[in-house]
C-alpha cells in the first residue's frame, strides 16, 4: 500500500467502518507510524493532533477496533478501515461519533453472531442447538414461521405481524448458514435478477 502521507504534512484521514453493518464509526488520522502499529497489532491506532502522540482506540476504555480489511483511495492519501468494533466507538456511548445509527447493515450483524454461535460451538446457544437438529429441523422451523408470518400478515396487529416478520428472518439466517450460504449470496442473485 503506496500511502501518500506528504500531502497532509505526514497525515491522512482514516474513516472508520464497521464491518458488518458498513455503518461509518468514526474518523481519525493516520500518520505513517500509526498505520504501521494498526497492520501489525489488528488494532486501530491513531494520530492523535490534541496529544501530539500515538494512541489506540479503546486503550482506556477497553472499546478497540479490531481490523478486518484496509483500503486505501484511487488518490492514495485517505484510508478506509473495516473494524468490528469491542463497544461503543464514541467517547459519548454511541455506537458512531456521528450519532445516528443505521439498523440498514444489522442483518449482517446477526448473521455473524449466528455465524459465531455455531462455529464456536456455544451449547446453551438456542440458535446452535437448532442448527445441530440438522437441516431437517431448521427447514421446518422456517415453514412455521412462514405459516405464522402469513396467518398475522391476515390480521390487523402490526406488532404481531412485525415480530413474526423478524422470527422468520432470524431462521432463514440459520437456514442459509446450514446450507453453507449467506446474506451476500443471496444478494448477488437479487442484484443478477434486477439487472435483467
Amino acid at each position: 500500500m503506496n500511502i501518500d502521507f506528504n500531502k497532509g504534512n505526514g497525515l491522512v484521514p482514516a474513516i472508520i467502518q464497521h464491518n458488518n453493518t458498513l455503518q461509518v464509526l468514526m474518523l481519525g488520522y493516520m500518520n505513517e507510524e500509526a498505520f504501521n502499529k494498526t497492520k501489525a497489532a489488528q488494532q486501530v491506532t491513531f494520530f492523535s493532533r490534541s496529544k501530539n502522540r500515538l494512541w489506540t482506540k479503546g486503550e482506556t476504555s477497553g472499546n478497540f477496533l479490531m481490523v478486518k480489511d484496509i483500503q486505501i483511495d484511487c488518490d492514495n492519501d485517505s484510508i478506509l478501515i473495516k473494524a468490528i468494533p469491542s463497544g461503543p466507538t464514541c467517547h459519548t456511548g454511541n455506537t458512531s461519533c456521528f450519532k445516528e445509527e443505521t439498523a440498514k447493515g444489522f442483518l449482517y450483524d446477526l448473521q455473524a453472531t449466528i455465524n459465531k454461535r455455531i462455529d464456536n460451538n456455544e451449547e446453551q446457544s438456542y440458535t446452535n442447538q437448532l442448527f445441530k437438529k440438522g437441516i431437517n429441523k431448521v427447514a421446518q422451523k422456517v415453514g412455521e414461521e412462514a405459516v405464522e408470518l402469513i396467518i398475522e400478515a391476515k390480521d390487523d396487529n402490526k406488532e404481531l405481524f412485525k415480530n413474526e416478520a423478524a422470527d422468520l428472518m432470524y431462521h432463514y439466517l440459520i437456514l442459509l448458514k446450514a446450507k453453507g450460504f449467506s446474506l451476500e449470496a443471496i444478494e448477488q442473485v437479487l442484484k443478477s435478477r434486477h439487472q435483467r
